[in-house]
């Protein structure tokens, strides 16, 4: 009996992967919509401390070549390692917000919003660079009156090998699942490595205020913008880089963590994440001796992990083959610590998460 339980799960996480390499490859063939109009446009970069890559980062973004847009940076503290980094840069304005919700960087946005003047916002992580098309790419698609928010994916560009070893996970695993949901249907989706929409969309939508309490703002922004305005989220085929640097192996351990349960409390199909891990599959599929099928599972995972990952973001590190499928192993144990627990570390406090995604301080 558990024989052929086994082959359904081995066959459903095929045909997941099958159906990523299909999301990948469609989004490789896909055509961006030109630009029209270029309003003005208010970049709000929420920023927290300094790494060796925030210097790469911020400066990216004040070489775009757009004709009018305006960068605006906010901190939480007037102490804040990254103000010096900041204060550098040239035409770019900074505040220290006196917001101070369970989740800080809202907290910052809640300030920017108050300061910017685009008809177009465009909200990032602090780590993130971007090329010198940045805005034109990704305001193109608001032209259409239906797209409530563009996104893109992101290349990790690792700063040590415990930080490697999660960007592997994030160009051969994440980036062909983001894939699948606009290939799905799905419209409510979007990306903390870019966050485009309408300055008038955030405003029917309540602004940044409801969403102070949760830890995964970016879903939840995009929800609101989408879903809630009736509108779509649309993939930018632009990628950007983001800085990955961890000091250890148990700092990558807690990050993943951290973001397993974020996402077991955010979205319902978390229980059905491990039949995604064909890698996992293929190692239980050859324990059981069943090497043709051990073999097909490895080969797709290879497959579209190397297609998403070095094919689409050019990330190196998807080119250490072997290692794709070692990966799904991780993800399993990671996915197993995810299922039990509501206490986070973020931004260096402990918080705990409540059943439906929201922050608070641990008592």
């Amino acid at each position: 009996m558990w024989i052929w339980l086994l082959y359904l799960v081995c066959a459903v996480a095929a045909g997941y992967q099958v159906t990523a390499f299909l999301a990948v490859l469609r989004h490789l063939l896909s055509r961006e919509p030109r630009a029209g109009s270029l309003p003005l446009v208010s970049i709000l970069k929420p920023v927290h401390g300094r790494d060796p890559f925030f210097e790469l980062a911020i400066g990216s973004h004040i070489r775009i070549d757009y004709p009018n847009y305006e960068v605006l940076f906010a901190v939480n503290s007037p102490d804040d390692p990254a103000i010096p980094a900041v204060r550098a840069l040239p035409g770019v304005s900074l505040h220290v917000s006196p917001h101070n919700p369970p989740n800080a960087k809202v907290g910052n946005l809640m300030e920017l919003v108050h300061h910017a003047r685009g008809e177009i916002y465009v909200v990032n992580d602090g780590d993130i660079r971007v090329p010198t098309d940045y805005l034109r790419r990704v305001t193109a698609p608001l032209s259409d009156p239906g797209v409530g928010l563009v996104t893109c994916l992101y290349r990790p560009v690792p700063l040590g090998l415990p930080a490697a070893w999660e960007a592997l996970g994030i160009a051969t695993e994440f980036a062909p699942s983001a894939l699948v949901a606009p290939l799905a249907g799905v419209n409510e989706f979007g990306l903390g490595s870019t966050l485009c929409f309408r300055a008038a969309d955030l405003e029917a939508a309540g602004g940044f205020a409801p969403i102070a309490d949760y830890l995964a703002d970016d879903y939840q922004l995009a929800r609101r913008l989408t879903r809630g305005l009736g509108k779509r989220a649309h993939m930018s085929k632009l990628v950007v880089d983001t800085g990955i640097g961890y000091p250890s192996w148990r700092a990558v351990w807690r990050h993943q963590v951290r973001w397993a349960r974020t996402i077991r409390v955010s979205r319902a199909e978390y229980a059905g994440l491990p039949v995604t891990h064909a890698g996992l599959w293929g190692l239980t599929a050859a324990l059981a001796g069943l090497w043709p099928l051990a073999i097909t599972l490895v080969a797709l995972r290879i497959l579209t992990g190397f297609t998403a990952g070095f094919l689409l973001l050019r990330a190196p590190i998807a080119a250490a083959l072997p290692l794709i499928p070692l990966w799904d192993l991780w993800a399993f144990a990671v996915w197993m610590a995810g299922l039990r627990g509501s206490e986070i570390v973020w931004r260096g406090h402990t918080m705990r998460l409540s059943p439906d995604g929201r922050l608070s301080p641990r008592p």
